[in-house]
């Protein structure tokens, strides 16, 4: 059975998906009605076009590549957090991440972890231009193919956010930003493209997002797996802060958290594994039915789910950062620095390394804490990221004060103990960057904050063990490795009219 087969930007030969080139059939097999739509019928009614945003979410999570590693863009984030230097592999296990933490893939064209993020996200860009090219045709109900043509202009501006953070060089606020991007498909036409500038790109990025403000204005979603208005202001909000529009920022990520409460402490030592949290603001669910066990998010992330991944690879945490934080603050409490974790009742088979983090645990089908599975949510925004870009633009636009009174609400709430900073400048800042390394730990951040703030790589003095990252503890800001290649397949197909980033 063939899905989505109609010729569009894909090129079948090696599953490569291209932007720019003319292109033939691609094939999706699959069971699952959410994400199997034939291309005669998806644009017929507002029902059909409600499966097919359904099965863009079920991607996120459980669509898989060629690798058990590459499943979803939740690996996409554990490669965004292992290129850093606060999640740290002891050992190198069974290997998943490994050439990825030594900052090997990211300047290799033709490695698969390279080109899986370029893959992912312009598959969930097709799909996201045709229901936005062709929705407006469907016969059905008007409300829900105004809810389904949003969440497809806010998929379009996700994707190319995150392309465009990986694949180009940083966005400099204040400059022209006329470097390349990628390339800036919107239609389903054949003829090839070059690649756009970062510019062009992020004006693209701000537009797709103001009109899925537009056009889910009003509109209940169905869970959180689903965007609503906050979701896309938080949206908005990444976008303005990597961009320097920082009066943007703090607004966006303001009206974002509304009615998502932090939660409370006992709530974050629960293993983050439900986005019925109140904070939880996008999060999506797997479960036991379609789950792929040994590829979920909890199977990589996790501490106690039985798998050889988790047993001889557990996730740790930087000792300069633990140390850094008082042991009031429940950031901490979910690390261990002896690595026992003796109220999780772990086997001798688990490897037990100082610092390793509890953050995520593994439940079952009814909630409660399980080895034999890696069924866990799986957390994309939280409020709490919102309380951090609200405190850190207010303080970069010169608005200390009413930075420190946001800041001061999540770190009492994380620490009873916490007072009112009294550093300022940059210090000031510092300790708000600080607080978001240790809040966003192993959700996906670190590599692109470092590449916006434009700060180097350091791994010196820490836990990570040198076999592990091939040697590699330190990366200069300027360093060519920040902007991964190009896929060289897509340079191929392409003829040449992309452009490789600098070798």
């Amino acid at each position: 059975m063939k899905f989505f087969n109609k010729k569009s930007i894909f090129v079948a030969a090696a599953s490569v998906l291209l932007a720019t080139a003319a292109s033939c059939e691609r094939e999706y097999l699959t069971t699952d009605p959410t994400d199997s739509v034939s291309s005669s019928t998806v644009y017929s009614s507002v029902a059909n076009m409600t499966t097919a945003i359904n099965g863009m979410h079920r991607n996120m999570h459980l669509r898989q590549n060629s690798s058990q590693g590459q499943n979803g863009a939740t690996h996409i984030l554990i490669y965004m957090d292992v290129m850093g230097e606060d999640l740290i592999f002891p050992a190198t296990g069974p290997n998943w991440f490994v050439s990825t933490i030594r900052w090997l893939d990211n300047a290799n064209a033709n490695s698969g972890n390279l080109f899986y993020p370029y893959d992912f996200f312009y598959e969930q860009i097709r799909m996201a231009n045709d229901l936005i090219n062709y929705g407006p045709a469907a016969a059905g109900d008007a409300t829900e193919r105004e809810r389904v043509m949003g969440e497809a202009y806010a998929f379009r501006a996700y994707s190319y956010f995150m392309l465009n953070q990986i694949y180009a060089k940083r966005y400099v606020p204040g400059s022209a930003n006329t470097h390349l991007g990628v390339p800036l498909r919107l239609d389903d036409s054949m003829t090839p493209i070059p690649r756009a500038t970062l510019e062009a790109n992020y004006t693209q990025i701000k537009a797709d997002l103001q009109q899925a403000i537009s056009l889910l204005n009003g509109k209940a979603r169905s869970n959180k797996s689903h965007f609503n208005v906050n979701v896309v202001k938080g949206l908005m909000a990444r976008v303005a802060l990597t961009t320097g529009d920082y009066a943007n920022a703090a607004t966006y990520a303001n009206e974002a958290r509304q009615g998502f409460a932090l939660m409370n402490n006992t709530v974050y030592k629960s293993g983050f594994n439900s986005y019925a949290v109140s904070e939880w603001m996008w999060g999506y669910k797997p479960i036991a039915a379609t789950s792929d066990y040994f590829g979920n998010f909890h199977a990589y992330m996790s501490r106690n789910y039985n798998s050889s991944q988790i047993r001889q690879a557990p996730k740790v945490v930087n000792k300069l950062l633990f140390n850094s934080f008082p042991a009031t603050d429940v950031r901490t409490q979910v690390i261990d620095p002896t690595g026992a974790h003796t109220s999780l009742n772990l086997p001798s088979t688990y490897l037990k390394v100082p610092y390793t983090s509890q953050k995520f645990l593994s439940v079952n089908a009814e909630g409660a804490l399980d080895n034999n599975t890696s069924l866990g949510d799986i957390p994309f925004m939280r409020s709490a990221e919102m309380y951090l870009i609200e405190a850190e633009a207010l303080a970069r636009n010169n608005q200390e004060a009413q930075s420190k009174v946001v800041f001061t609400q999540l770190e009492q709430n994380r620490n009873p103990a916490y007072v009112t900073s009294t550093k300022t400048g940059q210090a000031y800042i510092d300790e708000i960057l600080a607080s978001r390394r240790l809040e966003l730990w192993g959700e996906g951040f670190r590599f692109l904050d470092l590449k916006r703030l434009n700060m180097p790589l350091d791994r010196t003095n820490t836990n990570y063990a040198p076999v592990v990252v091939n040697n590699l503890l330190t990366v200069p800001a300027d360093d060519k490795r920040w902007t991964w290649l190009i896929p060289q397949a897509e340079i191929d197909a392409s003829k040449g009219l992309v452009e490789q980033n600098e070798l």
